[in-house]
């Protein structure tokens, strides 16, 4: 396994668009990532993590100029976006009709996410495409916190590792937003009253 940082993103990159997973700190917990357009790289993801394939993973984009590509916002999703986003918060949303089957498993709701980490949007955007990011553990374990635990966990499964810190060490809110329906489903760093005042 390879550390690096975001300053190699070429490499980041083309290890991406060959449909592998690397691994990567948010401000949350180290999360794995593939590229979003790739049902192969989503086949990949989901034998390193060891996680059932009837589970999504989180689409991770760099702005919500990407995200609005990929979701469909009523004004109260987008309030709550707007407020929060980038955050420590995953909202699930209706998919555009465009988005392939494998992102959302035929469910038409994806959960998506923008970090509150800078570089990582930074990179995000130079890749120019979403992520699938479910957080750097396999399934039943805790998060990895360092890149070292990545290590531990994944040993040559990957090819590289984004060397950083994770500021929070608490995965993020969930919330799913539906005909303007808001309901919890994990709580996380921020708080879920907030979420609904942020919408009203």
């Amino acid at each position: 396994m390879i550390h690096t940082n975001f300053d190699d993103k070429a490499f980041l990159k083309k290890l991406l668009l060959e449909d592998k997973v690397i691994a990567f700190p948010t401000e949350t917990v180290f999360g794995l990532g593939v590229i979003s357009t790739s049902e192969k790289a989503f086949n990949n993801l989901v034998e390193v993590k060891r996680r059932s394939p009837d589970k999504p993973f989180t689409l991770m984009c760099s702005s919500l100029e990407q995200l609005s590509k990929y979701v469909v916002f009523s004004k109260k999703s987008l309030q709550i976006a707007r407020k929060f986003m980038p955050g420590s918060i995953t909202l699930i949303l209706k998919v555009q009709d465009w988005v392939p089957k494998f992102v959302t498993l035929g469910s038409g709701f994806i959960g998506v996410r923008i970090p509150g980490n800078k570089d990582l949007c930074d990179f995000i955007e130079y890749v120019g495409v979403p992520l699938l990011v479910p957080s750097a553990n396999k399934s039943g374990e805790a998060p990895a916190l360092s890149s070292e635990e990545v290590e531990k966990a994944f040993m040559n499964e990957i090819p590289a590792v984004v060397d950083g810190k994770c500021v929070s060490n608490l995965p993020s809110t969930i919330v799913k937003i539906d005909n303007d329906v808001v309901t919890l489903i994990r709580q996380g760093p921020i708080d879920f009253d907030d979420i609904i005042k942020a919408g009203d």
